[in-house]
């Protein structure tokens, strides 16, 4: 290792020992950044040229774009199964005693980090755990979850093999004994979403879901209402993304007009992605024929 990875390399170990630095809001991507600088010198020999680091420049002027709460994300090779998981499991440990929002610290049971397959074609994104979440430590896991587990059953998928995170890492604290959750103030979301953005950038889904319009102004900053931004595609990074309702949206609103929206939405997922539609697929929802 030459002087050149080597400085990059005591940085990096130096920067994870240190406990002030830990607590910086884009230390993950901080030390990504490095740990990649380090590998590209070392397998190539070269220094590694700006593309390899710099916030990517796509844009299309029909789809809306990320947010500027945090950093946007990069567009770089995919790599192997095995460096996603360990490189995941790595942040995870990161986020699991992250204390950057004292108050949700000390409300929190667990942090929810996010489940599934870290090299997932397809990535849903709520906004934040509710009680049983918290709780069980996986995000999706109450009646919102279980309809949401439906939803991808029946695109072909299975929970293990797509990734399910939220904007939100804590479940949002209320006042002792109240019902119910709230929604994450932008503050909250803010310090909480370079770990998301990490995640995302990790995993490299070739398409994503966001589940709700808090899901939507996490990613991209927008207050439009959802019924104007579902249906359609939006670009965060080169990802394209798909807003929909939210699965607790559908728990209030039992009308088969509102299922079958959703389910259109989810159809054009398939369609990104390249997954066959059978004729059972294509008709749910759907009015019956007399």
């Amino acid at each position: 290792m030459n002087s050149f990875a080597l400085g990059l390399d005591l940085l990096l170990r130096q920067l994870r020992n240190d406990k002030e630095f830990r607590h910086a809001r884009f230390d993950q991507f901080m030390v990504e950044r490095i740990r990649r600088l380090t590998l590209a010198y070392n397998s190539s020999g070269d220094l590694p040229g700006e593309e390899s680091y710099q916030l990517s420049a796509k844009t299309s002027s029909d789809m809306t774009q990320p947010s500027t709460l945090g950093l946007s994300p990069v567009t770089v090779a995919a790599q192997p199964a095995d460096d996603q998981a360990e490189r995941l499991a790595s942040l995870r440990e990161s986020v699991l005693v992250c204390e950057k929002c004292a108050h949700l610290a000390a409300f929190r049971h667990t942090v929810v980090f996010g489940v599934g397959n870290p090299n997932a074609d397809l990535m849903f994104v709520g906004e934040a755990p509710g009680a049983d979440e918290d709780l069980r430590g996986e995000p999706f896991v109450g009646r919102a979850g279980e309809l949401l587990t439906r939803i991808i059953e029946t695109m072909g998928f299975r929970r293990e093999t797509v990734y399910i995170a939220n904007v939100l890492k804590c479940r949002p604290d209320i006042p002792q004994g109240s019902p119910g959750n709230r929604q994450p103030t932008p503050e909250e979301m803010q310090t909480c979403l370079p770990y998301l953005r990490s995640q995302i950038e990790i995993i490299r889904p070739k398409v994503m879901v966001a589940l709700g319009g808090v899901a939507m102004r996490g990613l991209f900053g927008t207050t439009e209402p959802m019924r104007a931004l579902r249906g359609r595609w939006h670009l965060f990074g080169d990802i394209p993304v798909m807003a929909t309702f939210h699965p607790s949206y559908l728990l209030r609103n039992q009308s088969l007009s509102e299922k079958r929206k959703v389910w259109e939405d989810m159809l054009q997922v398939l369609e990104r992605l390249g997954s066959p539609i059978n004729e059972r697929q294509r008709n749910f929802f759907l009015p019956k024929s007399e």
